[in-house]
């Protein structure tokens, strides 16, 4: 439903789908300007309305009156500490403490450390192992409870960080393993989101200050801030984080399907 929105989107991958995706509401809002899809863009930035499976969504782009620009920022769903200090025992591993955030999905998040690993340096295949691993056993010993949908209760995957949440002016740098032991290749918006959610609900940040989160994988950069203490959401004390950063055109593509076509529906190989 697109009712007070600019449009609405579903965002896929290999295992099936998120209810949210930071980058690509940064990909979204620039789209949505550059195809004529709101009606009265405004310079120099003009706020996008996007109706996500989380709820409503707001980017915010940068408009020159012909082509959008970067970065881009977004206000998500409220975002909230699901719970904090979680002992959890992974197969492998032994038993590691985890944070659950929510930030438009559900994560864990814990130290690399605790799993043997750097997330700046070690192996990217051992890093999506241990993080897949506790994601499975989050997931077994675990029950997430969502004040708005049942729908969104479930876990999306698990962030490793280097463990550097306190406030501070240098980078900090985590990695996103979800899906099917899919790797982000962004600092991941939605985690990030829900990662401010837990720093603010610890002490750690204040609103309004401006943290920067870089991926292990590629390098990229999103900064982040909690911009307002939000009213109860449900029995969590939640937050409205804002997100920035940059999205690029790399194509476009057109899905065709033919009645007679065996295999419209679509094939996975693997």
């Amino acid at each position: 439903a697109t009712a007070g929105a600019d449009l609405a989107a579903l965002f896929l991958h290999g295992a099936g789908y998120s209810a949210m995706c930071g980058h690509a509401v940064l990909a979204l809002g620039r789209f949505a300007l550059d195809y004529g899809l709101v009606a009265d863009p405004r310079r120099p930035e003009t706020a996008v309305r996007l109706r996500c499976p989380c709820g409503p969504v707001t980017a915010f782009v940068p408009w020159d009156g012909h082509r959008s620009g970067n970065p881009v920022r977004f206000h998500s769903v409220p975002a909230f500490a699901a719970t904090t200090d979680v002992a959890v025992d992974v197969p492998g591993h032994g038993k590691v403490v985890v944070d659950i955030g929510y930030g438009g999905t559900f994560y864990a998040f814990l130290n690399a450390e605790q799993l043997g690993l750097d997330v700046c340096s070690s192996k990217t295949r051992d890093l999506v192992h241990a993080a897949s691993a506790v994601t499975e056993a989050v997931k077994k010993q675990f029950k997430l409870h969502h004040p708005e949908s049942e729908d969104l209760a479930f876990l999306y995957g698990t962030i490793l960080t280097d463990g550097k949440d306190a406030f501070s002016e240098e980078p900090t740098t985590n990695i996103c393993v979800f899906a099917d032991e899919q790797v982000d290749r962004s600092p991941t918006g939605s985690g990030v989101t829900a990662r401010i959610a837990l720093q603010y609900h610890k002490g750690l940040i204040q609103l309004n200050q401006t943290r920067t989160f870089r991926s292990s994988t590629t390098g990229s950069l999103f900064t982040g801030k909690p911009v307002k203490a939000s009213a109860k959401f449900g029995d969590y004390n939640a937050v409205v984080v804002e997100v920035s950063g940059e999205a690029f055109y790399t194509g476009t593509a057109t899905f065709t399907v033919e009645e007679e076509d065996p295999l419209k529906y679509g094939f996975s190989f693997k």
